[in-house]
This record gives structure tokens, sequence and C-alpha cells, in this order.
């Protein structure tokens, strides 16, 4: 009796740690379903697309679950994501995108006119995708190879018009396309991913909101993490409440751009911790941080914090354009309320442009403890290069070629203010530090640089009014601190400024007015 009784109790316990390691195995999701069970081989030759498919169909159809990759190395086509389905890619799990195109859906019909390109027009063409779907999760240590050796194929990853989507820890290699592509989708976390070796696009959130990109490693040719609001959907939609931290960028193109695509608007969009640097290949990254606005678009309340960049050509770009894709008649959008905070940048090359156009201004834009070192090289001819305004030309952040100064650029912008920016050189550059142009309502505080013998002025004014410069300290025996020029410039205040080692503030066109600059300091 006693033994039988010892016999069931150990039985139970048996029971009971089998059920426990079947939910922990299970954690992802309450029913499991192999690939292998539905005919998937995983030898990285035979293709096992209507078996990853016949997973995912039979998941569905239970009313979701998991369907589970084992290791091995699963060549497919394109798969079609069902709602409540979830895949499960295991350590040493690969899905491989076919070589052959054949093997892959064909773009889809839009049934309208969209301007923007194929990549970012199109997602059937892919080896993932999912289109009106929710509940979906691509997860695990495994890996998603794109399979191709340059731009032009499949995405690894597509999802339109989908709903409350996680994607973690996986590995994507090889993209030749977006690597994780998004339209119209809500509801997003993406957290932990490694996208390396990109040809195109790491990740790019299209008209997407309440997106979380978190803890994801990515190298790629082109951007790395590019918001975009194209008219791919067949309406413009916004791009909001959208948050990215704790990423590691590396690109040879623009490490976090907003704009390539900006019919609809970008409101409550943070970056924060993130550093950005160039690839092992390649030239380095034409920008760290990109806000453009050049298709209409309203771009509002962005902020960014804590950034750290290497061997970036241009730190930070801002610029307010009329290209007007998609648009019946071009129109310009607006770009204003931006914080830009706690950055450093080592190893740039050239200013950082803030640029708006004639009779359209950046607006409210706060840059504080910013932090640059430049290579240098400019020579002092450089000064009075003139800047193109190039209207409606495609947004980049060297787009004007030659600039009068090496620090920060404006131009058709109001509102902004610069407090404790510190700019170093390299090398010497005989350019201005800061050049601003045709703008207004200034504020320049804390600006600390570092002396070139026989440079131009370290601010210099152009048709600028209503400015305040307060609390600087150029550098000993600076040979001039301000050059202010232009009929129209008024207003200009220098406050509390440390001027004992300074050889002049020079007035350029002293007949403009009265009162056009007020310090007490004999100039």
């Amino acid at each position: 009796m006693k033994l039988n009784s010892f016999l069931a109790i150990f039985l139970i316990f048996i029971f009971i740690i089998a059920i426990q390691s079947r939910a922990q195995t299970l954690e992802i999701s309450g029913i499991f379903f192999n690939v292998k069970e539905f005919g998937a081989i995983g030898d990285g030759k035979y293709m096992d697309t209507q078996a990853i498919q016949a997973t995912i169909d039979s998941c569905h159809r239970a009313n979701g679950g998991t369907v589970y990759f084992p290791p091995g190395i699963y060549l497919s086509g394109s798969i079609h994501l069902k709602s409540n389905v979830a895949l499960y890619l295991d350590h040493g799990a690969t899905l491989m995108a076919s070589l052959d195109d054949v093997d892959f859906d064909p773009y889809e019909e839009l049934g309208f006119e969209n301007d923007a390109d194929h990549e970012t027009s199109y997602f059937h063409f892919a080896l993932i995708w999912g289109e009106d779907v929710e509940r979906i999760a691509i997860s695990g240590t495994g890996t998603i190879d794109g399979n191709r050796s340059k731009r032009g194929g499949p995405k690894p990853i597509a999802l339109k018009r989908c709903k409350n989507v996680t994607i973690k820890d996986i590995t994507i290699l090889n993209a030749p396309n977006y690597a994780i592509s998004m339209l119209g989708t809500d509801y997003v976390s993406i957290d932990g991913v490694s996208i390396l070796n990109g040809y195109c696009d790491g990740i790019d959130p299209d008209a997407c909101r309440h997106v979380r990109i978190s803890n994801c490693y990515i190298d790629c040719f082109d951007d790395a993490i590019v918001p975009k609001t194209s008219f791919s959907l067949g309406y413009h939609r916004s791009t909001e409440y959208l948050t990215v931290t704790n990423c590691q960028l590396a690109t040879n193109c623009n490490a976090f751009k907003l704009g390539t695509e900006s019919g609809g608007d970008f409101k409550y969009i943070t970056l924060s911790n993130c550093v950005m640097f160039n690839r092992t290949i390649g030239r380095p990254p034409t920008s760290g941080i990109s806000l453009e606005t050049v298709d209409g678009a309203n771009i509002d309340g962005i902020t960014i914090n804590n950034i750290s960049m290497n061997n970036v050509r241009v730190p930070i770009f801002l610029r307010l354009g009329n290209r007007g894709r998609d648009m019946d008649k071009a129109v310009p959008g607006t770009l204003q309320n931006v914080i830009i905070s706690n950055v450093t940048a080592t190893g740039a090359e050239s200013a950082c442009p803030v640029t708006g156009i004639p009779g359209h201004m950046i607006k409210n834009v706060l840059f504080d403890n910013i932090s640059i070192t430049y290579n240098g090289g400019g020579i002092i001819e450089q000064t009075k290069v003139d800047v193109p305004e190039l209207i409606d030309k495609y947004p980049s952040a060297t787009m004007f070629k030659e600039l009068p100064c090496y620090g920060f650029y404006l131009r058709h912008a109001m509102g902004i203010k610069m407090e404790d920016i510190r700019i170093s050189l390299s090398s010497a550059d005989l350019r201005h530090v800061i050049y601003a142009d045709n703008s207004r309502n200034l504020e320049i505080e804390s600006l600390k640089t570092q002396r070139t013998e026989n440079a131009a002025a370290i601010i210099s004014l152009n048709n600028v009014q209503d400015t305040i410069i307060r609390n600087c300290t150029p550098p000993e025996s600076t040979n001039t601190f301000l050059n202010v020029s232009g009929n129209q410039s008024a207003r200009i205040t220098l406050l509390n400024n440390d001027f004992q080692e300074v050889a002049n503030i020079f007035i350029k066109d002293r007949d403009v007015g009265e009162n056009v600059v007020k310090e007490r300091f004999n100039y």
C-alpha cells in the first residue's frame, strides 16, 4: 500500500514536471506547430515554401499559436503571415530566401499612381509578408538570410496595414531590400534585432503609429532607420508616436532620417541613447540625424537626446524644402518644435545645415549641449560662396556642397536657440564657425570654439534680426568675433560676453541703421 502510494505520488510529480516543461517550451504561445512535422526538410537545398505555408495556415486555423523552426536551413520563397501566428526561429535555424525571384510573389496592383520608388511602394515581393493581419510575431535567436550579394531583390520582412506586431531578437543578413519594411502598420515592438550587411535600408516605418524600436544593431549601406510618410497607401497618413532607443547604427548613408518620403506628417517622435558610426567598408555616413520635409509634411514635436557619433560627415541636418511628390501643386510643409540635446560627434566633415526656403522658415529648434569635432581644411575663399537654395531638390545633408562655415549654417530659420555649443577642429579651418542668413529670433549662448590663425569671424550674420549672443568667451587673441552684414540686419544684442582678448567686432554696411549691434564694447 505504501509502495503504491509512493508510486502514485511519484507519477503525479513527473506529470507536473512535464506540464511545467511543456509550458516553458510554449512560453511564446499556447499551441506549437513544428515546420518539420508539416514536411519541411531544412537542408538548405529543398524548397520548403509549401511546408512552411502549410504550417502557418494550420496554426491560423487553430486560432493561433507558434510556428516553430528547429535548427536547419529552410530555403523558401514568399510566405504569408496570418493573424494570431508567431514565427519562432530557434538558435541554429535559418530562413533563407531563394535565389530565384520567380519563387516570390509579384508586385501587387496599387490602383493609383505613386511617386515613390518600387522599394517603398510594394510589399508582396518579399520573403515574409503580411497584409491586414493582427497579433503577429517574428522572434527567436535564429536568422533570416536575404541570400543576395547586392541591392535588388525581395524584402526579408514586409508588413502592410498590420496591427500588434512583435519582432524580437532575430538576425537579418544580406537584405537586398528594406530589411524590415512597414506601411500603415501600428502598435509595433522591434527589440534586440540585428541587421547585418544590408544593401538597402534597415528599418522603415512608413505611415506607421505607436512603433517602438529598441536595442537593435543595424549595419547597412543605405539608411539605418528611416521613418517615412509616402503615398503608398493611396492616401497620406502620418507617422506618429515613434520611439527609437538604445540602438547602434552603422551606415554609409544616414543613421536616422525623417522625410525621404514626406507627404504625411511626422509628430511625437523621440530618438535617444544611440551611437552612430561608419561601417567597416564604404564611405563615411552622409549624416547622423536628418529631419526633412520636402513633400508638404508637418514635422512637429521631435526630441533627440544622448547621441554619440564618429566619422559622420554631417552630424545634424534639418531641411524644409518643396519637392512636392504626390501633390497636385507643390506646397511646403513645416518643421518646428524640435529639441536636439546631448550630442557628441567626432570626425565630422561639414557644417550642420538648418535650412528653410524663402517665405518658409524652420521654427523653434533648440540645440543644447552639442559637442562636435570637425576635420577642418576650409579656406577663407569659401566664406564668400553663394549657397544655392535648391528648393525642389531631393534632400541630402551634403546637397549644398560648399558652405561658408564649418560649424552650423542657418538660413530661413526662426526661433533657433543654440546653448552650450562646443566646436573644435582636428586641423585648421579659416571659415566662420556659425553663419546665419535671412533669419530672426536667434539665441546663441555659451558658444565655445578654438581659434585658427587668420580665420574669418567666429559668427557671421547676414540679414538677421532680433538676435541675442550671450555668455560667450572667444578663444584668446581671436581676430574677429562677430561680422554683421545685409541691409535688413537689425536688433542684434550681445550680453555678458568676455571680449577681453578679441581684436574687434566688425560691422559691415554700418549705414543700414542705428542700433544694429548693442554691446558695452568699443568697436
